[in-house]
């Protein structure tokens, strides 16, 4: 099962969003928040899942949305649909974990060792650095066991749903069937009747437009707009300054960081035992490798032969039990120990770990080399300073906060202490600014009546990671509507296309029932065109969904439908043919449909989940703003 995490890229994609998530992500809020934190918005068994957690969670997917969609409506950031998004992302990742635990699914030491070599962000040169590692995990507040749980615990969710997914398929006659209808064609010729060639037959007097107006007048209003002056304090934009002398004495002090550490080839065969085993279980599995350790110690030379036959590692039994290269902090702490304390061909007793009972074979060693301090200068510079800057924005965050509520009525304090320029904006709305004042939480505290009724500057917030801001009104529109007479023009133009519209739909359904009743109709039909589902040609969406709607046993067939903005289409089918479809064009529909096939597996695989551990939602929480 873990050859297919192993082989898929997205999940190291993952697990590289787990450790370059600065500590500015949990959000000023989250450190200055006194109570409410531990409140569950979701409870998953008897797991919990806190108003902080769910918090977290939305600033991350808000910041994910506005680098995927830049200048998207700060409003739709923050909405109930997004809101009950991430939560059930949540919740879904903790059914997962309970699942997980439940059938005691674990992961091996070579997956996992793989793993962690892989991801881009540990490595120099293309190759896994032990030193640069380390150095990634602890500028983001981490170390290798802790990140190593998660990433065990992440893996096995994975292989989890990957299991699940890979178990769908398609019956071969029903991927046919569906290969043969998308690759239909159908000689089709059209008949347009546009509303246009209709609006002089249509009439709009003084009362329809007043009605309108009236019924509509939201559409015809003006938004409450604003100009406000802000500062933006930015931790990328701190001076973190690092010396060379500083920059030296951290090489002495963490030299060991900075050295290709030494490396450790090994074997091994594990028999595994699970956390839950009963003592006479895990006594059997015990007997058993003691008896595989007394064959290798009279034929050491069988060992991959024997790690082929009884390894319970998937990842190297195949390979005779082969681990390849391994520095210390890779493996599991027992496993650690024996391997490091052997010679070059020696052979271990029984090692006992989480995963089992190993027998270890110490194949090879790379000695340790220190890189010299001209090597690592400019990446420990580079750590230095951004652990400083990250340092200075934690410190300078509530001190900027309190200057921008406590001096409310203006912004200079904070501009002049921390240097920042006073910026003004163009007019904004409440539901859209430019660039960085589009945030729903900022919007929302800008159009309050402590900015726009009493002058005062907004609260520090946080818009994105490591970066905080404060405004203040400058100039404020309120909401008004557009007097009539600004809108009459374009108020009949709009009720002149809708009535068209309406004598084109019921012209062409006229038209349509008679065709189909056999009389003759005075129709200009075009040149035939031959359509299939996946090459509509000419034809609008509605028009092929029409088209391809029509019961083609007696030919020619017709159908009409509505054509939004333009008036109504005749249809008449009057060829149909199966079509030989493109090697390379039939696997990929295969494709997706076995796609959709395992994505519809795993929403039913979640929601079966959601019976078996009892899912309760804490609405008035989920609602809740921060």
């Amino acid at each position: 099962m873990f050859d297919a995490v192993r082989n898929n890229k997205r999940i190291v994609q993952v697990f590289l969003l787990l450790i370059m998530v600065p500590f500015a992500m949990w959000g000023l809020g989250s450190y200055m928040d006194k109570d409410g934190g531990a409140r569950e918005v979701a409870k998953v068994g008897d797991e919990k899942i806190t108003l902080n957690q769910f918090q977290q969670a939305m600033r991350e997917q808000q910041t994910r949305m506005r680098a995927q969609f830049p200048g998207v409506d700060a409003k739709l950031l923050d909405s109930p649909a997004i809101r009950e998004s991430v939560l059930n992302g949540l919740v879904d990742q903790q059914l997962l974990l309970q699942e997980v635990n439940r059938m005691r699914l674990g992961v091996s030491v070579q997956a996992l060792q793989e793993m962690i070599a892989s991801i881009p962000a540990f490595q120099e040169e293309g190759r896994f650095s032990r030193q640069r590692y380390e150095t990634v995990l602890a500028s983001q507040g981490m170390n290798p066991a802790g990140f190593e749980a998660q990433l065990r615990r992440d893996m096995a969710l994975q292989a989890l749903i990957g299991a699940v997914g890979e178990s769908a398929f398609v019956a071969r006659t029903v991927a046919d069937r569906v290969v043969g209808l998308q690759a239909e064609t159908r000689q089709v010729q059209e008949a347009l009747i546009p509303w246009q060639s209709l609006a002089g037959q249509v009439k709009v007097d003084a009362a329809d437009v007043q009605r309108h107006y009236e019924e509509n007048s939201a559409r015809f209003s003006i938004p409450e707009q604003l100009r406000v002056e802000y500062v933006v304090l930015s931790q990328d934009k701190l001076e973190a300054r690092v010396s060379e002398a500083e920059i030296k004495a951290w090489y002495d002090s963490h030299k060991d960081q900075y050295s290709q550490p030494e490396e450790r080839r090994a074997s091994h065969i594990l028999l595994t035992t699970g956390s839950g085993d009963k003592a006479e279980v895990k006594a059997k599995v015990k007997a058993d490798a003691e008896a595989l350790l007394a064959e290798l110690k009279k034929n050491p030379e069988r060992f991959a032969e024997l790690a082929k036959k009884h390894s319970q590692d998937p990842g190297s039994a195949s390979k005779g039990g082969d681990l390849g290269f391994f520095t210390k902090g890779m493996m599991v702490k027992p496993f650690e120990d024996a391997a490091f304390a052997l010679k070059e061909g020696e052979m271990s007793d029984l090692v006992e770990s989480d995963f089992g009972f190993h027998i270890i074979k110490l194949t090879g060693i790379k000695a340790a080399q220190v890189k010299p301090f001209a090597e690592v200068k400019g990446q420990i510079e580079a750590d230095l300073k951004r652990q400083s800057a990250a340092r200075q924005f934690a410190e300078a965050a509530e001190n900027f906060a309190n200057l921008v509520y406590e001096q409310s009525d203006s912004l200079k304090p904070a501009a002049e202490q921390y240097k920042l320029p006073i910026q003004q904006s163009g007019w904004i709305t409440r539901q859209k600014a430019d660039g960085i004042l589009n945030h729903p939480k900022l919007l929302e505290a800008l159009f309050g009546d402590e900015v726009v009724k009493n002058g005062r500057n907004t609260a520090a917030v946080e818009v994105a990671p490591g970066t905080l801001v404060s405004a203040r009104l400058l100039e404020h529109k309120p909401a008004a509507l557009r007097p009539l007479e600004a809108v009459k023009d374009e108020i009949e133009a709009r009720l002149k296309q809708e009535k068209a519209l309406a004598l084109a739909v019921s012209q062409g359904a006229e038209k349509l029932a008679a065709l189909k009743a056999g009389k003759q109709e005075s129709v200009a039909w075009s040149a035939s065109q031959s359509v299939s589902r996946m090459a509509p040609g000419k034809l609008a969406a509605p028009a092929l969904t029409a088209v391809f709607q029509v019961d083609a046993k007696a030919l020619p067939a017709y159908t009409g439908v509505e054509l939004p903005g333009v008036g109504y289409g005749l249809y008449k089918v009057v060829k149909v043919e199966s079509a030989q479809v493109d090697a390379n064009v039939k696997a990929a529909l295969e494709e997706q449909l076995t796609s959709l096939e395992a994505n519809a597996q795993v929403q039913a695989y979640m929601a079966a989940l959601r019976q078996r551990y009892k899912v309760d939602i804490n609405k008035e929480a989920l609602a809740a703003k921060e």
